[in-house]
């Protein structure tokens, strides 16, 4: 993804970097499952495998960025509400934080737990 800035270069942004934000933005949220490392957790037995798999996928568009992301929300919360404000906080975050149009945030919720 290019972003003109009106001067002679040009400022690209990875969708590594696009899903570091995310993930950040996302952990913000009261109700998801978060690690010790403030990463958002993830649905998987094998601790090494763990350490590889993302919960959030971006896809780049030349206008815009698609964000999906799998969380895990606690018991006690709305899931309707945790997933909604993971989409309000992590849309405003890459938004603010790119300048790049986020077209829509899907989320997955695969678990709940205490």
């Amino acid at each position: 993804m290019q972003q003109g800035n009106g001067s002679s270069g040009s400022l690209k942004v990875s969708a590594n970097v696009l899903v570091s934000i995310a993930e950040a933005a996302a952990s913000e949220v009261e109700g998801v499952v978060i690690t010790p490392a403030n990463k958002l957790a993830v649905l998987v037995n094998a601790p090494i495998a763990s350490q590889f798999f993302t919960p959030v996928k971006v896809r780049l568009g030349s206008e815009s960025a698609a964000i999906e992301l799998s969380i895990i929300t606690r018991l006690g919360y709305k899931a309707y509400e945790v997933a909604r404000a993971v989409q309000e906080n992590v849309k405003a975050a890459v938004q603010n934080m790119t300048g790049i149009t986020v077209s829509k945030v899907d989320i997955k919720i695969v678990a709940i737990k205490n």
